[in-house]
This record gives C-alpha cells, structure tokens and sequence, in this order.
C-alpha cells in the first residue's frame, strides 16, 4: 500500500464526515424553525393587539368626554347603556369582539364629579395559536373630572333712545331670544345656549337691567323702608319740614306730587343713590346715603320695562325670561353706572333684592353690560367725564367682588371706558353694525356654557 493510496482514503472519509457535519446544521436548524416562526408569528399578532387597544383607548377617552356632558343627570342603566353605544359605535374594529363598557360615576366633592370608564375586549390570534393562546385580552380606562358650576348672569342693557336706530333694539332681541333655524337665525339665542346648558333647576339663573338715566324696579316695593322719597320731587331734594319747602316742590311737581301721595303716584323708577354708594352694593340700612330715591318720571315709551330680578332658566322661567327681553323699549338718556350698579345688585343676597347666592367655588357670577353711546346725564350732572368716572368706579367695585364682566359697545360709545371695564381684553366687543349682535351674544353665551364645565 503506497503512501499516495493511503492519503487518498483518509481524504476521502474526511470529506464523508464533512457532509455528515452538514446535514447535522440543516436537521438543527430545521427544527429550530419552528419555535422561530411561532415567535415571528406571536410579534405579528401582538403589533394586532397593540393596534386595537390604541384605537380602544382613542375611542374610550372620547366617550368618557361625551358621556361627562349628561352623566351627572343620568340613571346608572342608562349610563351604561349609553357608554356602550357610544363607545361601540367610535371603535368601528370589527376584529375586536366581547366588548364591555363599564362606566362609574362619582361625586367627591360638592359641585364635583368623576366619571371613570373601563372597556374590555378580545381579538383572536393566528400565529400563536401554535404556542397554545388562541386571543389577546384588551382593556383600557379612561378618567374625567369636571366640577358643574351654577351660573347667576345679570343682563344690564341699554335701553335709551338711541337703541331705536339703526336696528340696534330689533336685533338685540332677537340675538338674546332667537332660536336657530328660526326667523332666520343661523344660531341659538343666549337665552336659548343657556337654557340647553342648565341641566336642573337653579343651575342658570337670569337677571335682566333694562336701564336709561334710571331703573324701573316696580311699585311692590313703595312701602319698604330703603326707598328715599326726598328726592321724588325733581330737583327739591329736601324734605318737606315747612310750608315754604313744601310751596316750592308743589310748584315744580305741578301741583300733582307730593310727599302725601307720592306713594301712589310713583311709577316704581329709581335713580343713583348718593356717592358713593351709587358705585358700591351698600346693603340699605336707616341711613339716607344707603337708600334708593326714588324718581317721580320714568322714560321709554310707553314706560321703561321693568327690571326682573334673578330668574331660573329652568322649565316657564325660559318663557318668562323671553317675554321680558320682547318688552323693552327705546327712549331717553344714558347713565350707564346705574345699569352695572343694578346689574350687581340683581346678584347678591343684600336688599333691594336678595335671590343671589352667596359665593362659593362652584358658582359663577356674570355681567353683560351693553350700550349704544356715551353717558349723557346721571342723578347729578349731564357731563360725560363726570359720569364715566362713576361709571369706572362701578366697573371696579364689580370686577374686586369677583365678579366676572362683558362689555358690549354697539356702534357708539366710549371704548376706552367699555375696554376697562371688562374683566379682560376678550370680554370686550366691538359692534360696528347691530347684525354682529347675533354673533357676539352666541359666543358669550357658549363661553358662559363652557364656565360650567371646570375640568
């Protein structure tokens, strides 16, 4: 055997072994195939699952919104029922199936609440069948806390003769009282906003201040002990003490008015009470500063509309709240410090009205004073400056009571005193045509709408 057969042979059975070294590799790896592909399959079927809880949880947060609009008026039944719908109808993944919505209400705190909802589901697997798990269990939450604010608005509108032109009245009427799709209206009245966002009794309430030099409080009141008679007479403001006092109110009354009958004349108008208690919601007492005089006339024609104190919203409040809006009439002067003081008055519990709450942190107090021109006359003066100062001062007092105020210029008027005036820059409107009123008071009014929902 030479040496050259020898190396051949064992070349050979090298070579044998080396084919036998590879099919060990592709039995290895053929076997390991299969856990490979089962885990290439379980990523697949968990980039499914991971999909459908991310379309889950868009669609359960945007319930949890909707259902929080309602959720606090509604019976559990109807809560779930609703809550499955909802989130039923947003998700639109048919390869998610047994889904349970679960939503619970809660009410920590007064004016507070927290509305927790959870959903459940499954989508069924593909791959990892194999492995032995035949679906994917799925579940999402979602958290909504809100706090339900009462609203307590007071509406001090200018009523003077101004008002009369260039549809200014016309229009304010149907900005605060028109319902969309009626009489033209493209949308809700304020009223109407606010009568949709009360969802009980005593969440809206309503105030209206039609106001010229004067406000109309209404004759109930002539034998309360705040009413000042002293100065029924016009200009004579003392009291009738001597024949002499009394012969010279007689004469400017016309004979007509006098401290005996003045009761039963009156015609329920009041003016601004003395400085500085014309600017402030001084509670009256016994002292004359703090009293309201009343004033023999009162301007508008056929009479200026009688103020309304707060009223709900909810259920005939609407309609009476409407019918005030339709009674108001165009005529005389403008003093606008007497129709933000009577605004304010119309929201506290201090005499002459008392239907106003006393503060609290889930309760809203609002002004919305509207006027078509510049002061023109006041208890005291018919200088402009003169009056603005009050009117300033007014506007003060009302915003360091935290009391929230829009101010509203329809065409004329002081801007410069209307823009401090506000609260801020954005409570402020500029009305350059009385049409823009129906745009102006819709967005107040859902401003107002959105104070009630605080999350």
């Amino acid at each position: 055997m030479t040496p050259a057969f020898v190396f051949e042979s064992l070349r050979r059975r090298v070579r044998t072994f080396r084919y036998a070294k590879a099919g060990n590799v592709i039995l290895t790896f053929a076997l390991a195939t299969v856990p490979l592909v089962g885990l290439v399959g379980a990523a697949v079927d968990y980039s499914r699952g991971n999909s459908a809880k991310a379309a889950m949880q868009q669609a359960i947060d945007a319930t949890g919104l909707i259902l929080s609009k309602d959720a606090s008026t509604m019976l559990q039944t109807a809560l779930n029922d609703k809550a499955q719908a909802v989130f039923t109808t947003l998700i639109n993944r048919p390869e998610i199936a047994n889904i349970v919505v679960t939503p619970v209400l809660s009410n920590p705190t007064e004016g507070t609440f927290l509305l927790d909802v959870a959903a459940t589901g499954m989508v069924d697997t593909t791959f990892t069948r194999i492995l032995g798990k035949e679906h994917l269990d799925l579940s999402v939450s979602t958290q909504i806390r809100w706090g339900m604010k009462k609203l307590e608005l007071a509406l001090g509108l200018d009523n003077t003769g101004s008002m009369g032109s260039s549809n200014k009245m016309t229009e304010l009427k149907k900005a605060l009282v028109n319902v969309k799709g009626q009489n033209g209206a493209t949308a809700d009245g304020l009223l109407e906003t606010l009568r949709k966002a009360a969802k009980q009794a005593g969440d809206v309430k309503i105030s209206i201040l039609p106001f010229d030099t004067t406000v109309k409080i209404g004759t109930s009141f002539k034998n309360d002990a705040w009413i000042d008679w002293t100065e029924a007479f016009g200009t004579c403001n003392k009291t009738l003490s001597s024949p002499k006092t009394k012969t010279r109110c007689l004469a400017i009354s016309g004979g007509a008015w006098t401290q005996d009958n003045n009761k039963n004349n009156w015609n329920g108008c009041v003016i601004d009470r003395n400085q500085n208690n014309d600017t402030l919601d001084t509670s009256p007492d016994s002292t004359m500063a703090t009293k309201f005089p009343a004033t023999k006339e009162c301007t508008g024609s056929g009479g200026l509309a009688q103020a309304m104190p707060l009223t709900d919203i909810w259920g005939s409040g609407y309609t009476t709240l409407v019918n005030k809006v339709n009674s108001m009439n165009p005529n005389g002067n403008t003093n606008v410090t007497i129709g933000a003081a009577w605004a304010w008055h119309s929201l506290t519990s201090n005499l002459p009205w008392t239907e106003g709450l006393d503060p609290k942190p889930d309760l809203d107090k609002v002004i919305i004073l509207l006027t078509d021109g510049d002061n023109t006359q006041n208890r005291w003066s018919t200088s402009q400056s003169a009056i603005d100062a009050r009117t300033t001062m007014a506007c003060s007092n009302i915003k360091a009571a935290n009391i929230k105020l829009y101010t509203i210029r329809v065409i004329d008027g002081n801007a410069t005193l209307l823009q401090s005036c506000a609260t801020k820059p954005t409570m402020y409107f500029e009305v350059s045509q009385a049409s823009q009123l129906a745009p102006v008071f819709a967005a107040i009014a859902q401003d107002l709408a959105n104070l009630r929902i605080a999350k």
